[in-house]
């Protein structure tokens, strides 16, 4: 049935499905790791992580809203045929195939399987898992119209319930509140908030909020909002009400990892330290606790990850369909994940760093629709310029084995030396300015048309 409006329960239900969507294992595990190593500085990493994990992926949706856009394909477009479709592949690739997709099968895995079983058996442990992961995860998004029930109706619910019943037992019935100090010592705070800004880039959330914006579109038109303004304001709605819930979840486990410095040594990893914590409260409960939070908050990111990966290369190439892409998104995660998490992470660090400077770019571009509407010129000159510390940033994050490289050593050393904020991993915020600035002056100049004229 058509309507131009949506109900409060149906706001609600969105936002479930949307949270649903974004929360994954990574969501756990970076803010409690980054809580532990920030210790008493806790409260300026957490500002900085907000601003990417949260502020980030808000403006992505917020974007798609804006210049009314129906995928990812659409926001890139004004800069040209090619690279809306490039920037489409490469961030799908990422998301459902290469890092995000692959991984919520291999935290799963490490943090709720592997503790109890032989090493010796983790490989093979590790790939039964991993069919029975992926399979599920297929079956559940084979349908398109029944994912806002699944997720958005029951999964995400049930998880949310359990991970609330964690913050009530550790803040409130064990009172670990008094261990909170909202004070950082001298000179920290600044480099802790950088620090949190660059750990929120883990959690994927601003290019996936890219990707999940036309798993949304899709569900309200299953509720009959066929009007595009009108789905444009839902999106915007939507998207604001899941962030504001999400944020007040990340300073709840921010703070839950800096309180665990009381009775814990820091751990290498969060994965480590959220089992660590869940054992204090719970004791063997936990355990299982923590498999159930682990499984819940993956399954449901990676049915939006495969479902959005399907749905805008089904509408890109509509011969081949949705099911199609959707076979080949969980075939190539089900392979990556078989590398293990380890190696996952290990090269994923180099690609974030690459595609988040893009992305940033292209969700301001699209936040600035009322004044520069889609002015090729603009859009183009400002990620031609982005695409300079993108590189860079790449090449930085390279692993080991490639950094010692003669070629990328001298690049990088170079780098250091020149390019201002580059060792902070914020090189690309005066390169977009600049391009910003220099193809809006240069359009003025030459009069050529924006959304004003």
């Amino acid at each position: 049935m058509k309507t131009d409006k949506l109900s409060a329960k149906q706001y609600l239900i969105l936002a479930s499905l949307l949270f649903g969507l974004f929360f994954g294992a990574g969501n756990l595990i970076f803010p409690i790791h980054l809580g532990q190593i920030s210790n008493h500085s806790w409260l300026p990493a957490a500002i900085g992580f907000l601003i990417s994990a949260i502020i980030l992926p808000l403006l992505s949706i917020l974007a798609i809203s804006y210049t009314e856009s129906n995928s990812l394909y659409d926001l890139g477009k004004p800069v040209g045929y090619y690279f809306a479709l490039i920037f489409l592949a490469i961030v799908h690739l990422s998301l459902g195939v290469l890092i995000a997709s692959p991984r919520t099968a291999t935290v799963t895995f490490s943090m709720g399987i592997q503790p109890f079983i032989p090493k010796a058996n983790a490989q093979i442990s590790l790939f039964i898992f991993s069919i029975f992961f992926f399979g599920l995860s297929y079956i559940l998004a084979f349908n398109q119209t029944k994912i806002t029930e699944y997720v958005g109706k029951i999964l995400n619910p049930i998880f949310v319930i359990i991970l609330a019943s964690v913050f009530v037992i550790a803040f409130f019935i064990k009172g670990d509140l008094q261990h909170i100090s909202l004070l950082a010592p001298a000179g920290t705070s600044g480099s802790n908030m950088i620090n949190g800004f660059l750990e929120g880039y883990n959690t994927m959330d601003a290019v996936a909020g890219l990707g999940f914006g036309v798993t949304i579109i899709a569900a309200l038109k299953q509720f009959g909002l066929d009007d595009k303004l009108s789905r444009s304001k839902a999106v915007a709605k939507v998207g604001a009400l899941t962030m504001s819930f999400e944020g007040l979840i990340y300073i709840f486990l921010i703070a839950l990892g800096a309180t665990s410095l009381s009775y814990l040594k820091p751990s290498a990893d969060g994965g480590t330290a959220f089992t660590q914590i869940m054992n204090h409260y719970t004791g063997l409960a936990g355990a299982g606790l923590l498999a159930a939070l682990t499984f819940l908050a993956c399954i449901t990111t990676e049915i939006g990850l495969i479902t959005s990966l399907a749905q805008d290369w089904g509408n890109r190439f509509p011969k081949l369909g949705y099911r199609f892409f959707l076979t080949i998104a969980t075939i190539g995660s089900f392979i990556i994940a078989n590398f293990g998490l380890t190696q996952i992470i290990l090269y994923s660090s180099p690609l974030l760093n690459f595609i988040y400077p893009i992305a940033i770019a292209v969700i301001i571009l699209g936040l600035l629709n009322r004044w520069i509407g889609k002015n090729q010129t603009i859009y183009r000159t400002t990620v031609i310029f982005t695409l300079i510390p993108a590189i860079l940033d790449f090449i930085h994050n390279l692993p080991p084995v490639f950094a010692k490289l003669p070629t990328i050593n001298a690049i990088d050393s170079w780098a250091l030396k020149t390019i201002p904020l580059y060792n902070e991993g914020l090189d690309f915020i005066p390169f977009l300015l600049a391009g910003l600035i220099i193809s809006i002056i240069y359009v003025r100049i030459r009069g050529l048309k924006t959304a004003e004229d």
